[in-house]
């Protein structure tokens, strides 16, 4: 049986020589991608960077969860996440980073963090003014006591009785707001002094059936509203109220009660958070980074491909069009996803570039040994990628585990580095599957022990 004698029609030489076209093809249109929409600033995919190579600002807040219950943490902590998103958006600033932070699961004392990250804001004061501009709105219901206390200098036959206000949480916040406006007194039924400036808000239907159960329950007693902890009203329970309907009034201008629909609409915080930290990262700083960890992919990538020519030969020239195409995907991907792209992000490619290969160096290695053992370039190949694939899914499988594992457990800076690893590495045994695979069988077949050219596919000093 001659060789070509019982093959599929998939391996005949005009099938493999269009596949590897097809494939170079698809490879020099993503490199055209990449490079229109990196060099055009009105592209439709743009590279997104983080803020450690656009400069801007990085704030830190601290959430105070001590009076939520532990399976309600999460939850709140993902509404005061979109607050705080949707505030820095309604304000302009380019492309906000907001994200959670839970201290380690191990840690004794849990705390609630939340990272924002204003690109382009370079003025902290700015920045910490547009998210401390969205007001905390509690309502607490008022309860009196009547104090004895000891008048200072007189005896303690001198009583005073002192009334002390307590204030008890009705767990009814902003969380359950769902709108705001201003009125004025008189206007829609409201009531009040005449054309007095109020907000008029509006829960959602959980909201709503709290708001009613405190009315209902608490008739006769004052209900205390709270905007950051400074008391503004304290209305009296008349009967219950329906429908999720309140008013706010504290003696508001008209151009102070319209700010303060404004803030409410724009979200009011659920839970209260304090600033920890802030840090200003100048462009000037993060353009030295982007530039000096272009360099670095950029020879760490030219001493990959020649050290594979110099010892692969022409596999090694496979591999380093591999590469190179392994390096146009992930690009495209950045743009595509869009991925944000760090320094720590930037780093995790760089070192993807030598795990890129990885691959490639073990199907070598068992396609010299299939070469040495009489079988043709071609056959060699395939036997090779056979051989070395289940090494291949094992490497690849627990790198790509620990890149999971950094990046559920890991903070912000670190999970830019796991996820650009992670997509590294899927892509990578990609491009030695598909790629290099396709680029040696349409090659021609050649013969390690006859032919001036079967030196081609052997490996280090030996011809």
């Amino acid at each position: 049986m001659t060789e070509t004698q019982g093959k599929t029609g998939s391996d005949k030489p005009v099938w493999r020589i269009l596949s590897a076209l097809f494939t170079i093809a698809v490879a020099l249109y993503l490199a055209f991608f990449v490079w229109q929409n990196a060099t055009n600033p009105e592209a439709s995919f743009p590279f997104k960077l983080g803020l450690d190579l656009a400069g801007g600002s990085h704030l830190v807040y601290e959430a105070d969860v001590s009076g939520v219950a532990e399976e309600e943490v999460s939850e709140l902590m993902s509404v005061l996440r979109d607050v705080i998103e949707r505030r820095v958006n309604i304000f302009g600033v380019s492309e906000p980073i907001v994200q959670v932070e839970s201290s380690s699961f191990v840690s004794e004392n849990k705390s609630e963090r939340l990272v924002v990250e204003l690109p382009g804001v370079t003025d902290v004061s700015q920045a910490v003014a547009e998210i401390g501009r969205t007001p905390l709105l509690e309502f607490k219901l008022l309860e009196t006591t009547s104090e004895a206390v000891v008048p200072e200098g007189e005896s303690a036959a001198t009583l005073d009785l002192a009334i002390v206000a307590d204030y008890q949480d009705t767990g009814l916040t902003g969380r359950y707001l769902e709108s705001a406006q201003l009125e004025f007194a008189g206007q829609g039924g409201q009531g009040g002094l005449s054309n007095e400036p109020i907000v008029a808000i509006s829960f959602n239907n959980e909201g709503a059936e709290l708001f009613e159960s405190i009315t209902s329950e608490n008739i006769g007693n004052q209900l205390a509203i709270f905007l950051d902890g400074e008391l503004v009203s304290s209305p009296y329970i008349r009967e219950a109220i329906s429908g999720g309907q309140a008013v706010i009034s504290g003696g508001f201008t008209p151009e102070e009660a319209r700010d303060l629909a404004e803030n409410l609409n724009f979200g009011a915080l659920p839970i209260p958070i304090e600033l920890q930290s802030t840090q200003t990262v100048g462009a000037t700083l993060g353009a030295e980074v982007l530039e000096k960890g272009i360099g670095a992919g950029l020879i760490g990538l030219s001493l990959v491909v020649l050290f594979m020519v110099l010892w692969y030969r022409l596999s090694g020239l496979v591999a380093g069009v591999a590469l190179l195409t392994y390096v146009v995907v992930m690009l495209a991907l950045f743009q595509l996803i869009p991925v944000t792209l760090t320094a720590a992000g930037l780093a995790g490619f760089v070192l993807s570039l030598g795990m890129a290969v990885d691959a490639n160096v073990l199907v070598f290695e068992r396609m010299k040994e299939e070469y040495r053992a009489g079988k043709n370039s071609r056959e060699a190949a395939r036997a090779g990628f056979a051989r070395a694939w289940s090494a291949i899914r094992d490497g690849n499988l627990t790198s790509l585990l620990s890149a999971i594992i950094l990046f559920w457990f890991g903070t912000s800076m670190v999970k830019g580095f796991a996820l650009v690893f992670g997509i590294g590495v899927i892509v990578s045994m990609l491009s030695a599957l598909l790629v290099t695979r396709t680029l040696l069988v349409a090659l021609p077949s050649l013969n390690l022990k006859e032919g001036k050219y079967g030196w081609l596919f052997n490996s280090g000093w030996q011809k």
